[in-house]
């Protein structure tokens, strides 16, 4: 992703956190889709406090290191916002969604650049988080 393209992000997927009402105190997701996307939404928090932190979660732990699933700025009982790049099928949200929970931490809602809008937004409310994205695939005149 371009440096232009993390800074537009960044600035407008805190801005939907925020339109959302949701207050985490980090985000995250699914290494590597989400990874971006979370990372410049935490860096653009800096000049729009209240600061988020920024984590990834692994889809299987290491068998080495720390051997942890979640990586960065997450502890039990954070609030958190799950980031994801394009949701499809929603089957990566609901992944880190699964880990996050797992781990003790509160999903209080999902952001996604691109809802593809073939199931996925569906089946992550029908688990019970609400969804935002920042465009869909007929914003973008590909449907």
């Amino acid at each position: 992703m371009s440096a232009d393209g993390l800074s537009l992000i960044g600035r407008v997927g805190l801005q939907a956190v925020r339109d959302a009402g949701w207050a985490p105190a980090a985000i995250g997701g699914l290494t590597m889709g989400a990874d971006p996307v979370a990372y410049a939404v935490a860096l653009a928090s800096l000049a729009r406090p209240p600061v988020l932190n920024a984590f990834s979660v692994r889809k299987a732990a290491k068998g080495h290191g720390t051997r942890r699933r979640i990586e960065g700025n997450f502890a039990a009982g954070t609030a958190v916002v799950v980031a994801e790049d394009v949701i499809t099928s929603g089957g990566s949200a609901l992944q880190a969604i699964h880990a996050i929970e797992e781990e003790g931490g509160l999903v209080v809602g999902v952001l996604a650049v691109v809802d593809r809008e073939e199931g996925g937004r569906g089946a992550i409310e029908a688990a019970g988080h609400q969804v935002v994205s920042l465009t869909t695939t007929t914003d973008l005149g590909l449907k």
